[in-house]
């Protein structure tokens, strides 16, 4: 009776594993073909393209430049124009305190926190039309497509266009309470303080602690942009995987030395505060390229007293920058560069001293979970990668403060940026497009 037992035991236990592993492949098989559909969304590139040419319209210049700089008659009416956009879109839009253009679409789960994306479509003096509206006008392409394949997500969505990114993150910045009431008394690009202007797009300076989000608002943040240089492009590869936005640090270095008559001072005695500055420039460059990694270091500036043929200079002003991903080893080049500088200022019995300059630009990291997904996307479309960080700042670089964020690159023409010769090439913008909505979906997924 044992035995038989223990046998009707065998069978029951086998019967019941291969029912349990049926229905393992059954859900295995519906998860499949319901993720199926999703992988295979397309965007649709020359919508993107179209835009891009009407939204270039507002703010065009004769050399081919955009001069839709915020809070400018050209940055209201391209605001005008998206917000239409986003509105036909379905989206229920709004215009927070800070200017930031929010455009608002409901998910299954109204307890989920909402997945945000977007850019900016405001541009430097002179600039492009790539930096800014590619990644703003794919962020509503993605809705569009969404609508079209009737995808209504899990978590809320949020279309985000900040006001002001190239005048200093603004808008983003006022969402992790950065702007202070200095800030908001400075000048902008357009002739309007940054108060006078948040008012003329439709926002109210004295509200912008209600614009504040904490970190528990957003689920995560995406942005696509361009390069803005051109190692995608040398590299022939088609999506970056933005590691980080690097921080950056300002330095006035002032050399003292003495003004004195440029024709009847012997070479041998003089005290020449430009000439001393010379090779603090160079001693800048040997620091900063004596290491391993993506630092960089530029003297971009450059103020020489008394200015004249005539006379030796007595005093220099150099404007010093040091950008890397770590604000330690943005510190220790600047200690390194400090001791060669002590050593030039005995050499050429100059002075030179050092100040801090402007706001401390801290170093932000994306998200590892995010990277992850953005090359997931990148490798079911086939396309090729690499990590890198962004050397320059973005509105993803504020929202690291309080959420998860990502950032995808896509190759610039010839690594020109803020230039009318700025360029991304539709296949390339078409490919980000996608690589940001199959991103987002994969975020969607997790819950």
């Amino acid at each position: 009776m044992a035995l038989i037992a223990i046998v009707y035991k065998t069978i029951s236990f086998r019967y019941f594993m291969k029912k349990a592993l049926l229905v393992c492949l059954v859900l295995v098989s519906s998860v499949a073909r319901a993720q199926a559909p999703l992988l295979s969304l397309k965007i649709n590139p020359q919508r993107i393209q179209n835009r891009l040419l009407e939204l270039s319209k507002f703010g065009e210049l004769p050399n081919g430049g955009i001069g839709r700089v915020a809070y400018s008659k050209a940055d209201l009416e391209g605001r005008a124009y998206f917000i239409a956009l986003m509105k036909k879109a379905g989206l229920d839009v709004t215009i927070d305190y800070a200017g930031n253009i929010i455009g608002r679409r409901r998910g299954k789960n109204p307890a989920l926190k909402p997945i945000a994306f977007g850019s900016h479509i405001d541009s430097v003096p002179n600039g492009g039309n790539y930096d800014g509206p590619v990644g703003s006008i794919s962020a509503l392409e993605l809705i569009e497509t969404l609508n079209e394949n009737k995808i209504v997500t899990e978590h809320p969505l949020e279309l985000i266009i900040f006001a002001n990114e190239e005048g200093g993150t603004v808008g983003s910045g006022a969402m992790i309470g950065k702007i202070t009431p200095a800030a908001l008394k400075s000048v902008s690009q357009s002739g309007l303080t940054i108060a006078d202007g948040i008012r003329a797009i439709g926002g109210n300076p004295d509200s912008l602690s209600k614009v504040v989000r904490k970190k528990s608002d957003l689920t995560a943040f995406i942005e696509l942009h361009i390069e803005q240089g051109g190692i995608l492009m040398t590299e022939n590869q088609q999506i970056g995987i933005v590691e980080g936005i690097v921080g950056i640090e300002h330095w006035d270095a002032t050399i003292e030395g003495t003004p004195n008559h440029a024709g009847t001072t012997p070479m041998n005695i003089r005290r020449d505060a430009l000439l001393a500055a010379s090779k603090l420039v160079i001693a800048l460059n040997e620091v900063v390229t004596s290491h391993e990694g993506r630092q960089v270091g530029t003297v971009g500036k450059i103020a020489v007293e008394p200015g004249a043929y005539n006379v030796i200079p007595g005093k220099v002003v150099l404007g010093v920058e040091i950008r890397d991903l770590s604000y330690d080893k943005i510190w220790s080049l600047f200690r390194e560069f400090e001791s060669k500088a002590s050593q030039i200022a005995k050499a050429s019995e100059t002075t030179i001293t050092f100040a801090q300059s402007g706001v401390p630009v801290i170093p932000a990291l994306t998200a590892k979970t995010i990277q992850d997904k953005i090359i997931g996307a990148a490798k079911s479309l086939g396309l090729s990668y690499r990590y890198m960080q962004s050397g320059a700042g973005h509105d993803a670089q504020e929202i690291a403060q309080i959420a998860p964020v990502g950032m995808i690159f896509i190759p610039s023409v010839g690594g020109i940026s803020h230039s009318p010769k700025e360029f991304s090439k539709g296949v390339d913008i078409g490919n980000g497009a996608t690589v940001l909505l199959q991103t987002l979906l994969a975020i969607d997924r997790e819950k």
